[in-house]
């Protein structure tokens, strides 16, 4: 190579490494897709037993540790319910406003995909369990009830706006108390929502009554003795 192309072969190759630097990301790695309603209905199925789960006692439980003197760090917290990791779910980001139970417009298509999965004709027969998490941060009292409140929301909106049967439908706040990403607490992977099949919605009918007597045919006279 000739001295005189050295350093226009250098003012190319810069200008290469310029033009890639400028691409978005979107352009350098695509974002992945976005789950399906057909890919969460895969991971609601197969639910094999009714768990056994006491809401009311979970949160007593919940707000009991959280009093206590002693405060493991985050990540060596034993989990407040790990039967809940052994039940069909998935996980979903929905967005909220900092620090408060409003959930962010973005975040309406979302929910909007999520009742589209649980009025699917093959889910109509199961009630769901939504699970609200934070990130570690804080205090710990304010994410469990942020949490129990975020759910509180999801619920309503999903039975108000895109009309899911509230008797469908259960909420619980963990706040930190089960970290999603136990190696990173404060990482947002916390801050999902889980949503788990937790039973049958079907209730037991009581079996049918016995038919009534047909009334006698009309212009059936009865004889006389």
């Amino acid at each position: 190579m000739r001295p005189t192309t050295i350093p226009r072969a250098i003012g190319l190759c810069l200008a290469v490494l310029v033009a890639l630097g400028a691409l978005p990301a979107s352009a350098q790695a695509p974002a992945p897709a976005a789950p399906t309603s057909e890919e969460w209905i895969k991971k609601l199925s197969g639910l094999a037993t009714e768990p056994e789960l006491d809401l009311a006692e979970l949160k007593k439980q919940a707000a009991e540790r959280i009093k206590a003197r002693v405060e493991p760090i985050p990540n060596k917290r034993p989990p407040m319910a790990p039967e809940l990791n052994k039940l069909p779910h998935f996980l979903v980001e929905i967005l909220f406003d900092n620090d408060a139970a409003v959930v962010r417009p973005d975040s309406y298509r979302t929910l909007g995909r999520i009742a589209d999965t649980l009025t699917h004709p093959s889910m109509l027969g199961y009630k769901f369990l939504i699970v609200g998490h934070t990130a570690s941060g804080g205090r710990r009292d304010f994410n469990l009830t942020l949490s129990q409140r975020r759910a509180d929301v999801i619920r309503d909106v999903l039975v108000n706006t895109f009309k899911v049967s509230s008797k469908r439908l259960m909420t619980l706040g963990l706040g930190e108390e089960q970290l999603v990403d136990r190696a990173k607490p404060g990482a947002p992977a916390n801050q999902q929502t889980v949503i788990a099949t937790v039973g049958s919605a079907i209730e037991a009918h009581a079996p049918p009554a016995a038919p009534a007597a047909a009334p006698p045919k009309a212009g059936v006279k009865k004889s006389k003795h």
